[in-house]
């Protein structure tokens, strides 16, 4: 609901696109971007009406508040005052109007739960919602969470620890089989151990003070015929420990994911460079107190404080290349974290994003996203569509079908992009082809120079009827689409035309 405006980002023809389901945004007026509503933040202007107060919210109060001039909303049981935001708001008034007098919780979730609201909204904050005394979202006692989930979804995980003189294991049991190592993300911070483990729609989350010091680096193993998964901490001292920690918030706990919030860590830049004229490579470090691998088809959150206000943008890792000999490899490879990031100079995020030094820290999020690896499974024909950094999801998709899948007969990548200058990975895409008969790739643009021998133009019916050939009608193929709004939605309708169903299309849209 509420939306960070990135002025050029992402721009009419940008792509670093992730969630389900496209979003209007509305020409704001001059005046009204982002840099100036921080300014008004920083003020002094009371934009509450309560003069500094911060008061108890009942839900009869709350409902009285829900005029475009006297709007209140709820968020996680903080109730602010966002008329003052109206206009600033890059997603329109009526969006922000929708959750009116209410709780815009879910409202919020379902846009974009990832935006900092509490920092871009601290000045309008009203207070707390009066609420009756219930257990806090995510901490239901376990017998109605087991009642609960044996009703809606998998089976609630389990967790256990032994020791031995150096050593403490930390052993969940997931009760599913198709747990593998980026189903569980571990950090530690100080003494707080956190391991996240996602199972289908569901996260599990073991959270602990730990009793005693640990060293950084630890190892996470998963044995996945039975759904088992070993953390084997170091200890500092050989000692036995009388206890694992101490609960923190949430703590075995097992509910939907999309009630859990995000969870960041700080990584380091250690290296950016030029893939094309304004595109740039940027790698990220995890901390050695991490265990973090993104899914394929998955995307994370950097942030960054800019002028006071931590931002939020979405992007899809990619690999280093498309090939190991395109470069030395770099061991150990699953702490390195890649972007293919298309800078906008008169962008709020991207050029903060360029500006750091190598060394310097940008915060990364948990994983998110709706692609499903098995979709994959048993494929004959893959066929993507991209448009400018809409390439970014396709590079994992690819080379995990290219490596894994047994079965796959064709993967052909049709990449839509304005010049030849702002083709990614150009030469590796045409290597890979040549080595791999199974990859084809073809280039369409927009607006070539007249030496381009190629294809020129938009996504078009012609162009899709000719490119997607599936091999018989009982052939399982799945269609991946990523690219500018415009480009995906009438990319969808095509596709549908095509008569191609929704089973074979997935769609990287925001």
């Amino acid at each position: 609901m509420l939306n960070v405006p990135s002025q050029s980002f992402p721009g009419p023809s940008s792509q670093q696109r992730v969630a389900s389901g496209g979003r209007s945004k509305v020409p704001l007026k001059q005046g009204r971007s982002l840099m100036d509503w921080i300014r008004l933040t920083k003020s002094g202007k009371d934009l509450t009406g309560l003069k500094g107060r911060l008061i108890e919210v009942t839900e009869e109060e709350l409902k009285k508040h829900n005029k475009k001039d006297d709007c209140w909303i709820c968020i996680r049981g903080f109730v602010y005052n966002v008329s003052p935001y109206m206009e600033y708001h890059p997603g329109g008034e009526d969006e922000l109007m929708r959750a009116a007098g209410s709780d815009g919780t879910d409202l919020f979730d379902q846009v974009h739960r990832w935006v900092n609201y509490e920092s871009m909204l601290k000045e309008c904050l009203v207070g707390r919602m009066a609420m009756k005394p219930a257990f806090p979202k995510g901490m239901l006692p376990q017998s109605q969470v087991t009642d609960t989930l044996a009703k809606e979804g998998p089976s609630s995980p389990s967790y256990d620890w032994f020791q031995t003189d150096s050593l403490v294991t930390i052993v969940i049991y997931t009760k599913q089989k198709d747990i593998n190592l980026d189903s569980v993300i571990v950090d530690h911070r100080d003494d707080s151990f956190r391991a996240e483990t996602v199972i289908k729609d569901y996260s599990y989350l073991v959270h602990v003070a730990l009793s005693h010091e640990i060293q950084e680096d630890f190892s996470v193993l998963v044995v996945e015929n039975v759904g088992k998964i070993e953390i084997v901490l170091k200890k500092k001292e050989n000692t036995s420990w009388k206890c694992l920690g101490h609960p923190q918030e949430n703590h075995n706990s097992f509910i939907p994911k999309k009630d859990t919030g995000l969870f960041y860590r700080k990584c380091q830049l250690v290296s950016k460079e030029d893939v094309t004229h304004d595109t740039k490579l940027f790698c990220l470090m995890l901390p050695p107190s991490t265990h973090l691998e993104v899914p394929v088809g998955q995307h994370v959150y950097l942030r960054l404080p800019i002028t006071g206000t931590e931002i939020v943008k979405p992007y899809t890792p990619v690999c280093d290349s498309l090939f190991s000999e395109f470069k030395e490899p770099v061991l150990p490879n699953n702490i390195y974290i890649y972007f293919l990031i298309k800078i906008y100079p008169a962008g709020f995020f991207t050029p903060e994003l360029d500006q750091l030094q190598i060394g310097d820290y940008v915060s990364v999020s948990n994983p998110e996203g709706n692609f499903i690896i098995s979709q994959l499974q048993e494929l004959e024909d893959l066929f993507l569509l991209a448009a400018g950094t809409g390439f970014t999801p396709m590079v994992k998709v690819l080379n995990y079908a290219l490596t894994n899948i047994p079965s796959l007969r064709k993967v052909k990548l049709m990449f839509f992009n304005k010049t030849e200058d702002d083709i990614i990975w150009r030469s590796q895409l045409e290597k890979l082809a040549f080595k791999d008969k199974r990859f084809e790739v073809e280039f369409v643009l927009s607006a070539p120079t007249s030496e381009w021998s190629g294809k020129q133009g938009y996504i078009s019916p012609a162009l899709l009827s000719e490119f997607l050939k599936r091999r018989s009608d009982t052939s399982k193929v799945l269609i991946c689409l990523c690219g500018p709004t415009p480009f995906t939605e009438q990319g969808m309708r095509m596709l549908h035309d095509l008569n191609f169903s929704k089973d074979e299309i997935h769609s990287f849209t925001a």
